[in-house]
Formats: C-alpha cells, sequence, structure tokens
C-alpha cells in the first residue's frame, strides 16, 4: 500500500488531501505520475517537487509497499 499526500491545486482537482494506493507498489515515480495523470487528470504533476518518506527523489526512484509520497507544488508569493 502506497499513501499519496496532494497539496494545493492538485488537492483541489482530486477533491481529497490523501490517496491510498494498492496495486501501484514497486513502481518508479514517473510511472506512479502517469498513473495519477491517466486516473484522476492531474496533468501537471510534472511541475511539481516529488517527496518520497519526507526525502526529494527523481523520477527514477522507485516507491514501495508503506512508503508515503508527497507531490508539492511550486510556491509563489512575497
Amino acid at each position: 500500500m502506497i499513501k499519496v499526500l496532494l497539496f494545493a491545486h492538485l488537492r483541489e482537482k482530486v477533491g481529497v488531501e490523501e490517496l491510498t494506493l494498492i496495486e501501484n507498489e514497486g513502481i518508479k515515480v514517473k510511472d506512479l505520475k502517469s498513473w495519477l495523470t491517466k486516473n484522476y487528470d492531474l496533468q501537471s504533476l510534472n511541475q511539481v517537487m516529488t517527496a518520497v518518506n519526507e526525502e526529494f527523489v527523481t523520477d527514477e526512484d522507485i516507491v514501495n509497499a508503506g512508503d508515503i509520497v508527497a507531490f508539492i507544488p511550486p510556491v509563489s508569493g512575497g
């Protein structure tokens, strides 16, 4: 099971702040992004930072069972 945390506009688009995925274990971050884009129409995932277990990762890193993945959009303001 993988827990996915969504912030800002991603949370608004999906309608929840957290998803629990059972079938997507042992996959690359980029494949998880593709799955979420396909199933939740999250077109902007290529523009967000990704953290797994509170450490920033690349799209080539692997997400495993028990991991917590956070998609963090860029922050703007001043």
